[in-house]
């Protein structure tokens, strides 16, 4: 059970761990709308979740449940597979087959709220009083509706905390240098920049032609609408609402249509610097994209004249060992003393690699449920057999393996989207009309997503693409893999069954939707966020420069390396090379190295053609009788590294003079990418 303050609103919570979804009063609820004719006994006779859904579909239900003010709304008789899996959610708990486990929310105090969300935005130092570089170097980069939202916080935790006398607070004026009574943050501009890069004097994003391999699509399969709907990074979503949407205003009776066909097509146009996947940046880079991408969602919802609410949820211990009910991160931190570097546990991948060699095909995975004395018993031997390699895989029937999947994500002790943003999920949907604009927001969500939660979410939807994908085998249509795996996700307040619960029903399904069909977008970062994390690390690396200069040892260390850079180039087959090296280069020329093959270094010339993959096909021209078997059967790609990025796998496609003028300091190594 779960106990949870009655806000009169619908809050959409973590799936609890081993906890099932109950609906108590789900009959009394609708019994007074059952109509004349329809006896209890004969009401009882039916499955339950076909009860609801006959009862909701019913013409003498009242007209409240029938619409709803958001796109929510939905025949309620294409969500009887939702409701049927709701119903087998209870009876496995019911079992005795998941545990339950209480997740506490904690009521936030006033002022709370805004001091996590500037704590959860690496500004924690505007709480503190501390002058942190990290601080200051992010608020540098800012734009004008993301410092907007900073301030407004800002402005709500230090009235609350002068309302409490708990201590002096500094003046915003103080912090931010402006002297009127109406601080604004002093912002970046909010023209377009290149993709991956920082925008040039005087240059403008350039387009590539149309072609095959020039935009990353997402949407639809042939027959679909030809109408292609273009989604551009090289501005911040915030900065490119021009006009503040009336909610109110919006159709009352817009409906969610449940084809696949009546999702839109998009498309992000590659620029010249290519595209940037959640992998490519380090994880010290990637940090910063989430500080960014909560400061730009809020932006983004502030812009919308939507409220971007979030859970306090108290932290629930998991399991320390096991597979089932251990913390992601304990997992993985388990799995990568077996195999190092491994982003996803070793159970789910063979659980989803189970299913892709033998269950892909098979009609309803995903939909019929296993036997639930045969699950039950499955969890208990991979439980005892599964770290032993003695589980026999073969024994294991595909809808039973669907079952174990959906059991591994129910039981996490902290969902997969996380407790804290969930409510900014259904939000998305309820309060924002647009596809496009809906998908901006689901994008900025993910990029908040932890990084073991991001590469697990990633993997289970690759595979339910996949689902999709054999559709003309398994049965299993987009909607219908949506309407199966959202209860898994997500759950409702259960308190009563009503129009707001029936609408959560929707609009959960409408969100996994969106995930499983425009994945390939949402696992791309968007390059304003990196241009913003490119002028934040120039920031910091500018005042650790002035502070450095007062440091006898530091100039000691300089003189050094002056010395060590008039000494000759290292011979080849150094390993490490470090970016003095390149300081006498001519403009327009890098020198990349490749320390796994048999020519390590080579200078090469840029011109405005060149792309990162025609370095790498030089390479390996130079290399293919040099290196050996193991290097030239590994998929190499171009790094750029240091300067004012971490570390950034380069997409093929890139113009190398572009985001080499980006990053002048920068090295650029070739070596396999991060799997």
């Amino acid at each position: 059970t779960m106990e949870m303050k009655d806000t009169g609103s619908v809050v959409l919570t973590a799936y609890h761990p081993h906890s099932p979804p109950r609906i108590p009063g789900m009959e009394q609820s609708f019994a007074q709308d059952i109509p004349p004719g329809h006896s209890p006994s004969s009401r009882k006779s039916l499955p339950r979740c076909r009860r609801i859904n006959r009862m909701l579909s019913n013409e003498s239900t009242p007209p409240a449940f029938s619409r709803s003010h958001s796109q929510a709304s939905m025949d309620s008789t294409s969500m009887e597979d939702f409701w049927c899996e709701v119903e087998s959610i209870k009876e496995s708990s019911e079992d005795g087959a998941e545990e339950a486990t209480l997740l506490e929310f904690k009521p936030a105090d006033e002022g709370e709220l805004e001091a996590e969300w500037l704590q959860d935005v690496g500004l924690s130092t505007l709480i503190s009083g501390a002058e942190e570089e990290d601080g200051q170097a992010l608020l540098s980069t800012l734009t004008r509706t993301q410092a907007a939202a900073v301030q407004k916080r800002y402005n709500t935790y230090t009235q609350t905390l002068r309302k409490k006398n708990k201590h002096t607070v500094r003046d915003v004026r103080d912090i931010f240098g402006t002297n009127d009574s109406s601080p604004t943050f002093e912002t970046v501009p909010v023209s377009p920049v290149p993709s991956n890069g920082i925008q040039l004097p005087g240059q403008k994003a350039v387009w590539k032609s149309v072609s095959s391999n020039s935009c990353l699509d997402c949407g639809l399969d042939k027959g679909s609408p030809s109408v292609t709907e273009e989604l551009s990074y090289e501005v911040s979503f915030s900065e490119s609402i021009m006009v503040l949407p009336k909610i109110q205003e919006w159709p009352k009776n817009q409906r969610f249509k449940k084809e696949d066909p009546a999702l839109p097509k998009f498309v992000v146009r590659k620029s010249r610097f290519g595209l940037t996947e959640v992998g490519d940046l380090s994880p010290e880079d990637m940090k910063k994209i989430r500080y960014l991408s909560l400061i730009e969602l809020t932006a983004f919802y502030d812009a919308l004249g939507v409220e971007l609410k979030r859970n306090r949820a108290e932290r629930v211990r998991g399991r320390e060992n096991g597979l089932f009910g251990v913390p992601l991160t304990v997992l993985l931190e388990n799995d990568q003393k077996k195999v190092p570097g491994i982003k996803v546990p070793l159970i789910f991948q063979k659980l989803l690699l189970k299913l892709e060699e033998t269950g892909l095909e098979t009609e309803g995975i995903l939909r019929v449920p296993g036997s639930a004395s045969r699950v039950k018993n499955l969890h208990q031997e991979l439980e005892a057999k599964f770290y032993e390699d003695t589980f026999d895989w073969d024994q294991v029937r595909n809808n039973d393996a669907a079952g174990l999947l959906k059991m591994f994500i129910r039981e996490l002790p902290s969902p997969l989207f996380t407790v804290e943003y969930l409510p900014a999920f259904i939000t998305l949907v309820e309060k924002i009309s647009k596809i496009k604009l809906q998908l901006q927001a689901l994008h900025l969500l993910i990029m908040l997503l932890p990084e073991a939660n991001r590469d697990t979410a990633k993997a289970f939807l690759q595979f339910l693409k996949k689902v999709v994908a054999n559709e003309g085998k398994n049965k299993m249509s987009l909607w219908n893999v949506s309407m199966i795996v959202a209860p898994n996700l997500f759950i409702y307040k259960g308190k009563r069954a009503n129009q707001q619960e029936m609408q959560a029903a929707a609009t959960t399904a409408h969100i996994v939707r969106l995930l499983i069909r425009y994945q390939d977008i949402l696992w791309t970062v968007p390059s304003f966020l990196i241009s913003q994390v490119r002028k934040m690390n120039e920031a910091a690396m500018n005042n650790s420069k002035r502070q450095l200069m007062f440091d006898k040892g530091v100039r000691k260390l300089l003189r050094r390396k002056t010395m060590e850079r008039e000494r000759p180039e290292r011979p080849e087959g150094a390993v490490t090379f470090p970016p003095y090296l390149q300081s006498d280069i001519p403009e327009g020329v890098i020198r990349v190295y490749a320390p796994l093959h048999s020519k390590v270094s080579m200078a090469i010339q840029l011109n405005s053609q060149t792309k990162a993959k025609d370095i790498l096909a030089r390479f390996h021209c130079e290399n293919s009788r040099g290196s050996s078997q193991n290097i030239r059967g590994q998929i190499q790609s171009l790094h750029e590294i240091g300067g004012n990025i971490g570390q950034h796998c380069l997409d093929p496609d890139a113009y190398m003079l572009d985001v080499y003028r980006a990053n002048p300091q920068a090295e650029w190594v070739i070596k396999p990418k991060a799997s």
